[in-house]
């Protein structure tokens, strides 16, 4: 047996969800939509962290939320004032109800299936779902699930983390400000690492200890990590509780991702690109993918997104990630200088790809030349490489996960 649809959103997760929510706001009716998924998400299995203005879909969403945040260097202390923007956090359980909730009145079909092949002919895609189980016939795919760039880039790293809900038995931590970046952590030897705030009150916040480097650590490592930022917040670890733990691990790399595989196939979240590579930030372009899907459909027009990021912010991306690789700059330094030189709303504004070629400009003379300069000539370099020879490199994989965990959630957590 084939089910035919109109749309078919093959993985569940956060991007897939944001989109349900998105055509249920947008008013589209009439169309036949499936969720293929071997796991109905519910609950609390993410965080998202995003800047954004307040009045919005997501305010009655929101855990916490910030309009001073703090980025701290052993040599400087910056509280930054977000205005007009604002830092949020939102846990996935709320995102999950509200897709729920289109699902139950758009009439959603749900597979509870992996899916095991898209047969793109052009006019219909073919979603194999294996055993007994129904095929399904959809006009249009929208697949979010992992994926590895088209090619290896020439910079690879990840963002990993782990983070601890931590409730003191006294206040604590202060609700009107986040730590965006503490970089007073040890530093790995090639790489950067930081600490990470989020406060729900004064007695219960997310601490998160995060790397950008090439390699995983233990899990045994990543809780000494997170045991020495503990002690370097004066947190006494006999008057907290751990509630929950959380991990991620999210790809940094200027390999392209093809947001497009086929005619029909369009890829979402970190597979479509939704990730930045200098950063690891993803949820606001997921947010803006589903936005102009459910814009498209209700139109009549095909759900196909704009590129999450502009071009010459994916070369400058690239760029930063070889000199941070190559340690022609240090992480600390590069951060630092970022928001000490521009308005925290212009860095924040430029790192969600949302910034003219003018304000570019301005980020990049932030940044000291030499270095920058090697880098980008090495980027060209590069790129001339890849255009002339052949690829030798092995393909590229998704990291296995941390050491002694479940695997890490495919779309970040915090992030």
């Amino acid at each position: 047996m084939t089910v035919d649809v109109d749309v078919a959103l093959v993985g569940g997760g956060g991007a897939a969800s944001l989109v349900l929510a998105a055509l249920l706001r947008h008013g589209v009716r009439d169309l036949r939509i499936a969720v293929v998924d071997p796991v109905h998400r519910r609950g609390q299995d993410r965080t998202w962290a995003f800047w954004d203005q307040p009045g919005n879909e997501l305010d009655d969403l929101l855990s916490a939320s910030w309009s001073q945040v703090e980025v701290i260097t052993p040599d400087a202390y910056r509280s930054l004032d977000l205005a007009p923007l604002r830092y949020a956090m939102l846990r996935s359980g709320p995102v999950y109800e509200r897709a729920a909730e289109a699902e139950r009145r758009l009439g959603v079909t749900r597979i509870v299936a992996p899916a095991e092949g898209l047969d793109d002919d052009g006019e219909r895609v073919l979603v194999r779902t294996g055993g007994d189980r129904p095929a399904l016939r959809a006009g249009w795919v929208l697949d979010s699930r992992p994926r590895p760039p088209g090619r290896p880039g020439r910079t690879n790293w990840l963002q990993h983390f782990r983070g601890w809900w931590l409730a003191t038995d006294r206040p604590f931590f202060d609700p009107q400000r986040a730590v965006l970046m503490d970089f007073r952590t040890p530093q790995p030897a090639r790489g950067v690492s930081f600490g990470y705030v989020l406060p729900v009150d004064s007695r219960y916040a997310l601490v998160e200890y995060t790397e950008f480097s090439p390699r995983l650590l233990t899990g045994a490592a990543y809780d000494a990590a997170l045991a020495g930022y503990q002690a370097l917040l004066g947190l006494d670890p006999a008057r907290c509780t751990v509630r929950e733990v959380e991990n991620g691990v999210i790809p940094m790399t200027d390999g392209p991702f093809v947001a497009r595989p086929s005619p029909r196939v369009v890829r979402l979240g970190t597979a479509g690109g939704a990730t930045r590579p200098s950063t690891g930030f993803t949820f606001s372009a997921m947010r803006r993918q589903a936005d102009q899907i459910a814009r498209a459909l209700a139109a009549g027009q095909p759900p196909v997104p704009a590129p999450a990021y502009p071009a010459r912010h994916r070369w400058m991306d690239a760029v930063a990630l070889r000199a941070l690789d190559r340690d022609l700059v240090g992480g600390r330094e590069f951060f630092g200088r970022l928001f000490d030189r521009n308005p925290a709303s212009r860095v924040l504004r430029f790192l969600d790809g949302a910034t003219t070629v003018a304000e570019d400009l301005a980020v990049m003379r932030s940044t000291r030349l030499l270095p920058m300069v090697t880098a980008s000539v090495g980027d060209a370099a590069g790129r001339l490489h890849d255009r002339l020879a052949p690829d030798r490199r092995p393909p590229w994989s998704p990291p296995p996960p941390v050491v002694g965990d479940e695997p890490p959630a495919d779309a970040g957590v915090a992030r």
